[in-house]
């Protein structure tokens, strides 16, 4: 690709990131004019000329979710119409993703409905961050770059010197990560297994190894509303561990979690990345690793070519 043909536009969800990944490529972010009409529907409307470039469009599918998905498809369309030779999708934060399957009869696969979605708008390309599930890059028709978070995050917490710590997943779904991480930091690892009491309908949680006088490090991928995650400490707790810290790269943060459920004297820091837009001063304990260098190594091996592996430090670990 000719950077003079590369363009880089951003909807609403997260204009702060998609200007530091302009900025890192030395291209000015692209002119768009998103609005809505009185009765709620979006219009779309490019500034600037766009016919056979190569466009990069940043949007997370944060809150308002559903606002969000819809502006991107009609920037997607807007695109196409108007003659983009390529329409490259850098989603951050893949909304839908945890509706990866079905658990329950007659319920929708709704990460995979997103995908086609993406793809019948026009979407020649997708960009996107530690999926909750790496086998959604299944449902896709068109090229998937799936990015991870883990080199940054681990980065951080090295840097912390944590005094003997412990990394725990916090169900069987996160193990492999924490695994990585635990081997990375050359650190022991844990995890919390929870059981339903069919008698009770209680949730017991259990803790598979040893955090006694440790330093827990909790890795997710998402935390929503910290419903599981505040079990998950006051267990830890309950097990003689000290106080814990909290990485995940999506922080959606749900029914003010952050001010409450996450607001607990246990929990020492909570570390996200701004795949969405976060305000840290809603929280002394919040700490917001940024993503724009990762994501303009990924749209510049796609410009001048390249492997998007070379971009991960520890694939080896």
């Amino acid at each position: 690709m000719m950077t003079d043909k590369v363009k880089i536009f951003s909807g609403s969800s997260n204009i702060p990131l998609a200007k530091s990944i302009s900025d890192q490529l030395g291209i000015p972010l692209g002119e768009v004019t998103l609005s809505q009409f009185d009765n709620g529907e979006l219009y779309v409307s490019y500034g600037e000329p766009i016919r056979t470039c190569h466009i990069f469009i940043v949007q997370s599918l944060s809150d308002p979710v559903n606002e969000h998905f819809m502006e991107l498809l009609i920037m997607i369309d807007a695109a196409k119409r108007a003659s983009a030779k390529t329409i490259n999708i850098i989603m951050p934060y893949y909304g839908y993703a945890r509706q990866e399957r079905k658990r329950h009869p007659r319920e929708a696969i709704s990460a995979k409905l997103v995908a086609d979605l993406l793809d019948t708008a026009g979407a020649s390309r997708i960009i996107t961050l530690d999926l909750h599930t790496a086998a959604i890059q299944g449902f896709f028709n068109f090229p998937v770059d799936h990015l991870t978070a883990l080199d940054e995050l681990t980065e951080y917490i090295r840097s912390k010197n944590i005094e003997n710590p412990v990394i725990v997943s916090p169900d069987a779904g996160r193990a492999s990560t924490a695994e990585k991480l635990a081997n990375y930091l050359q650190a022991p690892f844990a995890m919390v297994v929870s059981n339903h009491d069919n008698h009770t309908g209680e949730e017991k949680m259990h803790v598979i190894g040893d955090v006694k006088d440790k330093t827990p490090i909790v890795i997710e991928d998402i935390i929503d509303t910290g419903r599981t995650l505040f079990n998950v400490v006051e267990k830890l707790v309950e097990k003689g561990s000290r106080d814990v810290v909290v990485a995940a790269t999506h922080g959606l943060f749900s029914q003010d979690a952050l001010e409450g459920r996450l607001n607990h004297p246990h929990i020492r820091e909570i570390i996200v990345t701004d795949s969405i837009l976060q305000q840290a001063s809603r929280s002394e304990k919040l700490t917001v690793i940024p993503m724009a260098n990762l994501f303009t190594e990924a749209i510049r091996s796609n410009i001048y070519g390249g492997s998007i592996a070379t971009l991960f430090k520890n694939r080896g670990i």
